[in-house]
């Protein structure tokens, strides 16, 4: 499986766990300059922003460390022009789904409040 292969089938399985956690998903794969937010979703009165990081294995750590600071700048980037573009005035949050995939299953840990912007 390629690395592209492994990102798509990735966010697919985040979108389902979350629609099953009751999150509206809003919005796929949204861009800004070149920067991206991979999952925008609606859940209890609040605009999710969601980063979705999958490997197929944890063997060099979880996925979820590879957000880095700089990772998160840019998607408060991409999020605050979404927000504004639109007008949205909710609370904006920043999650992380982090999925291990491989022959021996799926393991997704969902975090909410990964990160806030400074």
């Amino acid at each position: 499986m390629t690395t592209q292969d492994l990102g798509k089938l990735g966010e697919s399985l985040a979108e389902n766990y979350l629609s099953l956690k009751g999150f509206q998903i809003i919005d796929r794969n949204v861009r800004f300059k070149k920067w991206e937010v991979d999952l925008i979703a609606e859940h209890t009165d609040k605009i999710i922003m969601i980063e979705v990081k999958a490997r197929q294995t944890g063997v060099i750590g979880e996925p979820w460390r590879a957000v880095t600071r700089a990772k998160q700048r840019q998607i408060i980037k991409v999020a605050d022009h979404y927000i504004k573009q639109r007008g949205m005035e909710k609370e904006v949050r920043f999650d992380i789904v982090s999925i291990i995939h491989h022959s021996y299953g799926t393991h997704i840990e969902h975090i909410p409040d990964a990160f806030y912007p400074c």
